[in-house]
């Protein structure tokens, strides 16, 4: 059996390397010449470095990502705090402080003051349980937008990281999933980590070598505009690549904005390598060498912002955070105006399942049904499952 695999991101990637595993022909076609999609880094000339296009927190609870990694020979390229730890600033008083959390599954840590966010109780964690019973229609800032501090520093930006969606309109249940994978099952399962070098590095270019060392057909630069009838086909491309090649396809079709902004600037990267910022702009800050790499989630609000009056404001932030001068270092403004679908209620029921109405087709990619958000764990999970799919039959 050949099988086509139509996207080369990592939902793309993770299906083609399963079903190569399993010793099935695949031809992977990518449209761009690199791989990668939203997960992937290049050069910037004008940095005079490598920078990635988006940065990616992941945790040690994200199984599908470490048993790819691990596939491709590349689980050590991550890094991160050895420990359960998550560093915020907030950058309207200037407080530095860390979430703490133990490693087994009973969360002792939120009975420590030294350990859980600062201004909570130890009952205001209790808004936890409202998470654990939420439904599509229940929303993440009525459910538990009234545990005040909790919410501020920890819930919300949480909420707004995974979700990529303002939380008074996004869905809690895929935020549920989340948690339910990661923080109850301790602190273990919820040690930050993220690429030592790049996305690239670390996702995608040892994942086509894997693939072509055992055979596998990788075209870049390979354009499919029309699909093959009879042939066994994963489509792994952007929802609404999908719903063109596919027009019976019912997929999301609202989208929520990602800004990404890298300065030239080194700062010590302390004991995390990276942290959240409240009461700003910026959102989350990745020390890389001579790059401070910014994220900003939810970002449809900035796209009429200019990239400069954007990059002062963040930068403001990070002044303000980590005490830097105020003059703008050298900086790129990165924007996907479409880097996931937006989370709401009417948006989730809109994700297909792994499975289309003809038998030869599977669909991969973060947009599928596969009860996280638009995550990498959530494309890897949907690629594993394509794979599955096409090998079981329909």
């Amino acid at each position: 059996m050949t099988v086509t695999i139509i996207g080369g991101g990592v939902a793309g990637l993770a299906a083609a390397c399963t079903l190569t595993e399993c010793g099935v022909k695949v031809v992977l076609h990518e449209a761009a010449k690199a791989a990668g999609g939203r997960c992937r880094s290049y050069f910037d000339p004008m940095l005079g470095c490598r920078i990635d296009n988006g940065n990616h927190l992941l945790l040690s609870g994200n199984y599908a990502v470490m048993a790819y990694l691990a596939r491709v020979g590349t689980l050590d390229s991550l890094t991160g705090p050895v420990r359960p730890v998550f560093p915020f600033v907030d950058v309207a008083s200037g407080t530095h402080w860390k979430l703490r959390m133990n490693r087994g599954r009973l969360p002792w840590w939120v009975f420590s003051k030294a350990r859980r966010v600062p201004g909570t109780r130890t009952s205001d964690y209790l808004a936890l349980l409202k998470l654990r019973k939420a439904e599509i229609d229940d929303l993440v800032a009525p459910l538990v937008g009234g545990t005040g501090a909790l919410y501020r520093n920890l819930l919300e930006p949480l909420a707004i990281a995974a979700l990529n969606t303002p939380p008074d309109v996004a869905s809690a249940a895929p935020l549920r999933a989340v948690i339910a994978e990661t923080i109850e099952r301790g602190g273990a399962h919820s040690i930050p980590r993220f690429p030592k070098v790049g996305l690239s590095e670390s996702f995608i270019d040892p994942a086509i070598d894997w693939l072509m060392a055992r055979g596998a057909d990788v075209r870049l630069g390979s354009r499919v505009t029309d699909l093959t009838p009879g042939a066994k086909t994963i489509l792994a491309v952007p929802a609404w690549v999908a719903a063109e090649l596919m027009p019976s396809l019912r997929v999301p079709n609202e989208h929520q904005a990602i800004l990404n902004l890298h300065f030239k600037c080194r700062i010590d990267p302390g004991e995390a390598g990276f942290w959240g910022l409240v009461g700003g702009v910026a959102e989350w800050v990745f020390a890389k060498g001579d790059i401070l790499s910014v994220t900003v989630s939810a970002a449809n609000k900035y796209a009429e912002i200019e990239n400069d009056v954007l990059a002062a404001k963040v930068w403001a932030d990070l002044a303000t955070a980590f005490g830097l001068g105020a003059e703008i270092p050298a900086h790129r403004v990165v924007r996907e105006k479409r880097a996931t679908f937006a989370a709401t209620p009417a948006q989730l029921r809109l994700r297909p399942p792994t499975r289309t109405a003809d038998p030869n087709i599977m669909l991969a990619g973060d947009w599928t049904d596969t009860g996280l958000p638009a995550t990498i764990e959530g494309a890897i999970r949907s690629g594993n499952a394509a794979a599955m799919a096409m090998l079981t039959g329909y």
